[in-house]
């Protein structure tokens, strides 16, 4: 199900930032779908208690999971140049920081119109900044970073799907 359902939720998905809550309820049925087909659950059985046990993130969380682990690939320049460009820390923008030295901020462009908004070179910035401090630092390795935030977006997930 990895194969066919879940790789196909994930490629592209920071193009799903900012999309209404129609289109999104659109692909977390595709999901639950996938889950009631891998664990043989009833279309009347709730879905939450399921996808708590096989620890699945809801397609929102999904989304920002993927965008944050773009933002830290750029950040650690393990990923296309486009991207770097896209992702710079405060520091490296010559701005005065207004936060602890050893936390990671990244400087996210003013924008005009909420279209632009949704561009990874303003959301992922934001979203980075949103992250707890104990995850973004900058020494951490990504097999770290990912479980971590896999955690806190499991936590703090709201679970009405």
């Amino acid at each position: 199900m990895q194969s066919f359902i879940a790789c196909h939720l994930d490629y592209c998905n920071a193009l799903f930032s900012g999309i209404t809550d129609t289109l999104l309820r659109r692909l977390q049925s595709v999901q639950n779908a996938a889950v009631r087909l891998v664990t043989g659950t009833r279309r009347r059985d709730h879905i939450t208690p399921v996808l708590r046990q096989l620890q699945w993130l809801p397609v929102r969380q999904r989304v920002e999971f993927n965008t944050a682990l773009l933002v830290y690939k750029a950040l650690h320049d393990s990923t296309a140049a486009y991207l770097v460009d896209d992702c710079q820390l405060v520091s490296q923008a010559g701005r005065r920081r207004l936060r602890p030295a050893d936390i990671d901020t990244c400087s996210v462009p003013r924008t005009n119109t909420r279209f632009s908004d949704r561009s990874f070179a303003v959301a992922g910035p934001r979203l980075w900044n949103s992250l707890p401090a104990r995850i973004r630092q900058p020494d951490s390795d990504i097999g770290e970073f990912r479980r971590q935030l896999k955690s806190v977006l499991f936590q703090v997930t709201l679970w009405r799907i």
